[in-house]
């Protein structure tokens, strides 16, 4: 029997987001806090006989071309070695579409996953050639440490990636509201807003790292995309405001929504907050990694 590589793919949040206008290559700048929290996907990836890259999912049918496809095609060109087909099966606890980076981070668990099965250690020059051609938040994940951990200060397009020390003291209660929201489709509504106000000014990653450190408390971190999209989406508008009404330290959206979040430093009132909530949302307890 082949041999069976396993790897977890942990969910990001953005501690702030914020997103200035479009530039002219068709992205947008940003200045964020990345930090991995103990939601995963699993990865099971098994050398086949075919050249290619095969994906099973638990939950749903993925296309053709998909994120893993595409880190594994990217994998094949940057490492310059002899890379065996595999097949992935993908067990999906990350919400798609939910603001949490799982397609990205699956794609930098295969990555991870692949340098075990070729035997190879790749530059951090070269993973992050293979994240320019999978996607802007797979910089990040590349830049974790090689469980796929971590956290960072994330600007440019998402590809300046600065590790810092993480906090380890948080608790997130995540609530997965009842809708998808598409990256394509929340930087328009972005692009919108930003239209209609003044120009977007950054903190700067230095004050953001600051804050981070301060007590939760008095955090004044913002996510561009949670005034756009909580003005189309109520269900959004309201999770914000039950986070907050059951005593959350801090609420925000994480990425390009839909999934917002409250911030505890004790893990007993997180889990106070969600015996509140669980009635009414889909939600899960997580604890920053």
């Amino acid at each position: 029997m082949l041999n069976v590589t396993y790897e977890k793919a942990y969910a990001k949040v953005n501690f702030g987001l914020n997103v200035f206008s479009e530039r002219g290559d068709g992205f947008h700048n940003i200045e964020s806090i990345f930090q991995t929290v103990d939601l995963y996907d699993e990865l099971m990836v098994s050398e086949i006989a075919d050249n290619r890259c095969v994906v099973e999912c638990d939950t749903f049918k993925l296309p053709e071309k998909n994120t893993l496809t595409n880190s594994y095609e990217a994998f094949c060109q940057v490492s310059m070695v002899k890379v065996p087909g595999v097949k992935v099966v993908l067990k999906k606890m990350i919400p798609s579409g939910g603001g949490l980076g799982g397609g990205s981070a699956d794609a930098a668990a295969l990555v991870r996953a692949l340098q075990k099965i070729c035997g190879i250690k790749l530059s951090a020059s070269q993973l992050n050639q293979i994240a320019e051609k999978t996607g802007s938040d797979v910089f990040f994940f590349m830049n974790c440490d090689d469980e796929g951990k971590g956290c960072a200060l994330v600007s440019g397009r998402g590809e300046v990636v600065k590790r810092i020390v993480p906090r380890t003291d948080l608790f997130l209660l995540l609530i997965f509201p009842e809708l998808s929201s598409s990256t394509k489709e929340a930087y328009a509504l972005v692009d919108e807003y930003l239209m209609k106000k003044d120009k977007v000014k950054g903190l700067g990653l230095l004050e953001l790292e600051d804050i981070y450190r301060s007590d939760v408390k008095t955090w004044n971190l913002v996510n561009t995309f949670t005034p756009a999209l909580s003005k189309k989406y109520k269900e959004i508008d309201a999770a914000l405001m039950d986070l907050k009404k059951v005593g959350s330290e801090y609420v925000e959206m994480t990425g390009s929504g839909s999934t917002v979040f409250g911030v505890y430093t004790l893990e007993q009132q997180a889990i106070s907050s969600y015996n509140l909530l669980a009635e009414f949302w889909n939600c899960k307890i997580a604890r920053v990694v």
